[in-house]
């Protein structure tokens, strides 16, 4: 005799209570960078230390922290709005998975930037995880044959793609193009792999 594990799960959050949740989450995490470069501040910027350091031991450290330590109020500025905008739609889709794909790009980004940018350089900033929802974003909906997802990769193309391309390319010794590049690839990767499976009939 079989059981019906549906009659006994936890019913999923409404549109409206999943569209809440991921706005505060999302305005919460960007409150947490900016509260972050304030100590930063009042600590004489010493948290810009703990960035990436390139094919050193000690700058695997800054993998996990480097997405949320910026250079500067400006820094933050200018990775808020995207973040906000890019996060809030990806987790539209679940918390739990959207928390599962920041893991994800940041950890495949981090190691990306820790073993091709320059050495002697520290790599800090939020644009990395940026570029990777970005890149889940673009490819999740046909990956996974959803109408509503590929009209969301197309909408994020539209108006993010101008921008980020130039991003891609090394204009400014000042940003990391290698960070930028390696955020995409792991989002593109981390859709491909992410991907839910076929409902299983029988």
């Amino acid at each position: 005799m079989s059981t019906n594990t549906l009659d006994t799960a936890v019913p999923e959050w409404s549109h409206r209570e999943r569209a809440a949740a991921s706005a505060k989450l999302m305005l919460g995490w960007v409150a947490l960078l900016w509260l972050i470069e304030l100590i930063d501040l009042a600590a004489g910027h010493a948290l810009d230390l703990y960035g990436i350091r390139p094919r050193e031991a000690d700058g695997l450290l800054g993998i996990p922290l480097a997405p949320f330590l910026h250079f500067g109020f400006g820094h933050v500025a200018g990775n808020s709005l995207p973040l906000l905008v890019l996060g809030f739609v990806t987790a539209l889709s679940g918390i739990r998975r959207f928390l599962a794909v920041c893991l994800l790009v940041i950890a495949a980004d981090g190691l990306g930037v820790w073993l091709i940018s320059p050495a002697h350089s520290v790599t800090i900033g939020a644009s990395g995880l940026i570029y990777g929802l970005f890149g889940f974003l673009l490819v999740r909906g046909f990956v996974e044959r959803k109408v509503l997802g590929i009209a969301v990769g197309i909408a994020v193309a539209s108006y993010y793609g101008g921008g980020m391309f130039l991003g891609l390319l090394p204009l400014n010794p000042l940003v990391s193009w290698q960070a930028h590049l390696c955020g995409l690839a792991a989002g593109v990767a981390t859709a491909l792999w992410y991907r839910r499976p076929a409902p299983r009939v029988g």
